[in-house]
Order: structure tokens, then sequence, then C-alpha cells
């Protein structure tokens, strides 16, 4: 006997994206059931090996069949045999369930103690001596932690924090934020960076004032470290005049030894010719590094570990 539907197929004909929704949440939980059954071909058979009640796996299938408005198996007694819709379905099916079994894996995988992965933000200033010293100490107890590395500005790092793109990122200035967990870490002076044919060349010190009337190269607005200039001037009685924004360190400290300007910036990783750098005596000119995590996220044991790891290195975090 072949079933007929009793009821119209659910899918609205318009496709909306609503419609499409409902449907597949409807659908979803009976899918892997489906599956066994049509490897199967037999609902007692398919029971067993599902270990559902064989009567709860054949109302799942008379129910699945109504809610497409289809017959997917032609009936024989105990066993059944796939239709030609059953036989479309099926294959989709299957790649829909190695789709859910690999993303499974795949988050399996992500958050294994050993072998895990750890998405970590940093600033581009950390990239060229920190954050390899620092991965490499914490591998030394870790070896086979996975890293997914994103280097960014500030704000941007704590966008991708709150979309789930990232586990942590170091960031500065520390931010002060409700839906974010922060911990100061350690301090980084910042230097007045000037030509090597610049006036105040020849000096070791300098306050702040001094380079009122100087054309600075800066980070582009939205840059933890733009900010801190900006407010460092201001405390030295003064707005700086910008010839130059930027989105790298070391890019403007180029600019600077091409004479196009001072900057105030964190110690290069390497020295740089054609620069001189500056102790900033007064105001003082520093800027504090700190870690960042959304509040409330759970963390995978590899997550865990890392934190913690950075937590250890406070006030010790940057290379001496």
């Amino acid at each position: 006997m072949v079933h007929q539907p009793s009821s119209p197929a659910r899918l609205s004909p318009t496709g909306d994206t609503q419609d499409t929704t409902d449907m597949a949440m409807l659908l979803a939980p009976r899918l892997a059931h489906f599956a066994g059954v049509a490897r199967t071909e037999h609902v007692t058979r398919a029971a067993q090996e599902l270990q559902v009640p064989q009567s709860t796996l054949s109302r799942a299938m008379v129910r699945l069949e109504q809610d497409l408005g289809v017959d997917l198996f032609a009936r024989h007694g105990r066993t059944l045999s796939l239709t030609p819709a059953g036989r479309t379905f099926l294959a989709s099916v299957e790649r829909a369930l190695a789709e859910i079994e690999r993303a499974a894996d795949e988050v399996r995988a992500d958050a294994d103690p050993a072998t895990g992965k750890v998405a970590f933000g940093f600033l581009h200033t950390m990239g060229a001596e920190t954050v390899p010293g620092l991965i490499h100490a914490f591998r030394v107890d870790h070896p086979r932690v996975r890293f997914s590395l994103v280097q960014n500005y500030g704000e941007a790092m704590l966008e991708k924090l709150r979309a789930g793109e990232l586990d942590l990122c170091l960031t500065s200035p520390v931010p002060d934020a409700p839906d974010l967990v922060a911990r100061r870490l350690d301090e980084q002076k910042l230097r007045l960076v000037v030509p090597a044919d610049h006036r105040l060349a020849a000096r070791r010190r300098v306050r702040l004032a001094e380079a009122a009337d100087e054309t600075f190269v800066t980070l582009e607005p939205g840059y933890g470290l733009r900010r801190i200039t900006d407010d460092l001037c201001k405390e030295a009685g003064f707005r700086p005049r910008i010839a130059f924004e930027g989105e790298e360190a070391e890019t403007l400290r180029g600019l600077v030894a091409a004479g196009l300007g001072v900057a105030l910036l964190p110690p290069p990783a390497f020295p740089r010719p054609g620069v001189v750098e500056l102790t900033v005596t007064s105001p003082r000119a520093a800027r504090e590094i700190g870690v960042a995590w959304l509040d409330g996220h759970p963390d995978t044991p590899p997550v865990a570990a890392f934190k913690k790891f950075l937590l250890s290195r406070r006030g010790g975090l940057l290379p001496s």
C-alpha cells in the first residue's frame, strides 16, 4: 500500500526566508532518522540501530512525509523502498548530515585541551616581538595548541570580541565597557621620534611642549595610540598639526625619517636608521597594555589556559 499524504506541503510557495527557516527547524530533528530508515529500508532494523522505539520512528516518517507533502517511501509490508522523491531528498540529507558532523568535529577539535585553538587579537605594534615571544613561551607547556592571529587597532578588535570572532585581545587603552572584562598587564613608554637632522636630535630628553610648533605624523582617528597622542598634546598645552595619518607605527617612523614630521610612538622592535627617539619628561608619556575578553563568554580549555598564562605575565608582558 502506498501512503498518501493527508495534508498539503507546509513550505510556503513564496519562498520567504522565514518560511524556509521554519521548515528547516521542522525537519532538522528527523533527518538522521530518515537517513537511517532509508539506509536499511526497514523500520525495525533502523529503530534498533538508532536506538529509538519502532513506533516512534514510524510516526516520525509519516509526519515527515506530511510536512513535505510528498511520499518518500513505498511501503511493502515491513520493508520500505525509496521513491524518486525519497532518493532526491536522501542525497541532500546525507550531505547536510555530513556537514553537521564535520562542523561538530571542528568545534570539538578547537576545544581540545591539548590541540585546541585560540583566536587571539593584538595591536600591530605587538606583532614583531611581543606576541611571538608570548606564544613561544606558552607553547613550552602547550606545544600543540593552535592560534588564529588577528592584528588590528583596538576598537576593531573589541568589535571582533563582541562578534565572537576573537577569544582574547591585547589592546591599548585598556577598555572600560560593561560587556567586556579587561585586565591591565603592563605599561609601555612612548617616545618623541624626530628625524636624525632635527633641531632636537642632539637631545636625550624633551618636554612635549617643545614640539608644539612641529608637524606630527600620527595614526588615524579610532586608533588607541592616536587618542593617547591627542590627549598628551592637549595636556602639554597644544593641539598637534597633523600632516600625515597612517595605520602602522613603522610606517610613521619611515615618514619621520623622511623629514615629514615627528611622532609619539612606542619603542621599535629594532632600531630604525634616520630617526632619533627622545624620552618625554613631561607630561608622563606612556600607554597601558591590557588583555580583554567578552564578559560571560565561556572559555574552551585552550583559551582558559592562554588567558591564565597572559595574566601571569602582568608586569612582564613586554620585552625589556
